[in-house]
């Protein structure tokens, strides 16, 4: 990949673009992710270096050049996680010096609104910039289910499969079982139901494919179905594994989805509403 003066995350704007005119102008947050770190042929050790807060360090810089992105007009977000290009970002042809005068033009933004000091121009000149996402209750939930005792953590996903409609959920609590941790039923409808075994891994980097693999061959003839649950990520090999052809597929559920898990069943969270100033509003009445 071409490097680009500025921050790091700065690769990564014109890829997402790329992916999203690709995929129709939207598509998911977590599929736009996948498939750029998939067409830009990020190795697994890449994937698994983490920032100091314990989150994926190359999604951190994917999720900011989607916040620049956004902030410049080029990118909306809705609430269901869904990421979709402007009529702007369609009908434009960035290149690789448009994106460094999108960083420049986002700070001048940020220094009008809040009347920061002018921006450096070290940041912009620095390859080895980092920017480390703000602690927020989702790195924090993780951060408690991470420091979690084993049995603990194994518990905590007993309870959200049930949660989740699941039943006769058990965990095994044993081990030399092949990663198996417990075992449950999915009820389809009143005729189909379903076994499933599942594998809790309290991890701060990412799941490759071989653990997929190992736990698909320790389930072989014992379920229909295979879930491995982790607080870390799995990586874009370990993906297309789990639903690799021909073999029984594996249900992947990452940190975000744990997170989301929690929240749907307002498990430990406590809900509130908070607020985002809309800038733009006000714009109007500057003028006198």
């Amino acid at each position: 990949m071409k490097k680009s003066s500025g921050p790091l995350f700065l690769r990564y704007c014109l890829p997402i673009i790329d992916i999203l005119k690709k995929l129709g102008g939207s598509g998911k947050a977590s599929e736009v992710t996948d498939l750029v770190i998939e067409n830009l042929g990020v190795s697994e050790s890449e994937q698994s270096e983490l920032l100091k807060n314990g989150t994926s360090k190359l999604k951190n810089r994917i999720a900011w050049a989607r916040f620049y992105l956004s902030k410049d007009g080029l990118l909306e977000s809705s609430s269901r996680g869904v990421w979709s290009l402007t009529e702007k970002a369609t009908k434009s042809q960035l290149q690789e010096s448009d994106i460094t005068e999108l960083f420049r033009n986002v700070h001048k933004q940020f220094e009008k609104n809040f009347n920061d000091k002018k921006l450096d121009d070290k940041i912009i000149e620095t390859e080895n910039e980092e920017i480390a996402e703000h602690l927020d209750y989702k790195t924090e939930l993780l951060k408690l289910l991470k420091d979690l005792p084993p049995a603990g953590f194994e518990r905590i996903c007993q309870r959200l499969l049930r949660e989740s409609g699941f039943e006769e959920v058990s965990v095994t609590g044993r081990t030399g079982d092949g990663g198996i941790d417990g075992h449950g039923i999915l009820q389809i409808n009143l005729v189909v139901s379903f076994k499933v075994l599942f594998q809790c891994k309290r991890y701060n980097g990412t799941v490759g494919a071989g653990a997929v693999r190992d736990f698909r061959g320790a389930m072989a003839g014992r379920a229909d179905k295979g879930i491995i649950l982790t607080t870390g990520s799995f990586t874009t090999e370990a993906k297309k594994e789990a639903v690799r052809d021909g073999v029984s597929p594996i249900e992947l559920v990452d940190g975000d989805r744990i997170v989301k898990m929690f929240e749907i069943a307002e498990l430990g969270l406590r809900p509130k509403t908070t607020y985002e100033i809309d800038y733009k509003f006000f714009d109007d009445f500057k003028v006198v």
